[in-house]
Order: structure tokens, then C-alpha cells, then sequence
């Protein structure tokens, strides 16, 4: 299968560069993949779990909070609002994240209300996959 460069990228830090044959994305309107070739696009993401598939980092799963994918035909990049791999996620740690949402939820007004608790509801579906 064909590959192509990846890189996701968090304002922590550089999770991964290299070449991939497939991405798996939250995307806002709902979850796509990104394969060699694919045409150009600039999308939303949502909160949720990114896969990839094939080369160095085949099978890895990160949890992102939101960010946007950009994919120029050639290249793939996503720039993600925070990003962690799956394997340094706990418990504990999502149940904090679950709570702290929440507790914004419980904050905002209700126009914002609908999309703070779709958050809070991929936070749980994340907490179950440890």
C-alpha cells in the first residue's frame, strides 16, 4: 500500500513525523480517513481518537482535544489542540478530564451547552477504551 508524510503536531510538542499508509480523524461532521492521494483538504476536528495505519507508527491511537487536519494531496499534517498517545492516557487522567468538562459544561450558557457535553460523551467513550 501506498504511503505518505504524517505529522501531528500539539503546542507541547511533535508527536510523530514520518510516513504512514492511512490516518483515521474525528472529524467535526464526523470521522474520515486520509489515504495517499487523497485531495487536498482543510478540515475540523473534534475531540476523539486518531489511528494510523501502516508505517512507523502503525496501530498507534492518540486521544486529541480538537484541531484541524490539513491535507495538501502530497502531505498530511494535523495540528492538534492538545494530543495524547493512548498509552499514557489513565484512568485517573480521563476522569479528571471528565470532571473538569463538567464543570464547564455546568458554566456555560445553554447555546454552548449541547456542544460541551458531545465533549463530555467522547470522554467517556475514551475512558472506556483503557
Amino acid at each position: 500500500m501506498a504511503t505518505f508524510p504524517f505529522e501531528i503536531v500539539s503546542p507541547e510538542r511533535l508527536l510523530f513525523s514520518g510516513e504512514v499508509e492511512a490516518v483515521k480523524l474525528p472529524g467535526a461532521e464526523g470521522e474520515f480517513q486520509v489515504m495517499a492521494g487523497h485531495a487536498p483538504l482543510l478540515a475540523l476536528l473534534d475531540p476523539g481518537i486518531l489511528e494510523v495505519t501502516g508505517g512507523g507508527a502503525a496501530g498507534e491511537k492518540l486521544f486529541i482535544d480538537g484541531g484541524f487536519c490539513d491535507m495538501n494531496g502530497v502531505t498530511c499534517t494535523v495540528l492538534a489542540e492538545s494530543a495524547t498517545p493512548i498509552s499514557e492516557l489513565s484512568a485517573g487522567s480521563m476522569t479528571a478530564m471528565i470532571e473538569a468538562a463538567q464543570k464547564e459544561a455546568a458554566e456555560m450558557e445553554p447555546a454552548d451547552h449541547d456542544e460541551a457535553m458531545r465533549r463530555i460523551s467522547v470522554l467517556h467513550m475514551v475512558h472506556s477504551q483503557l
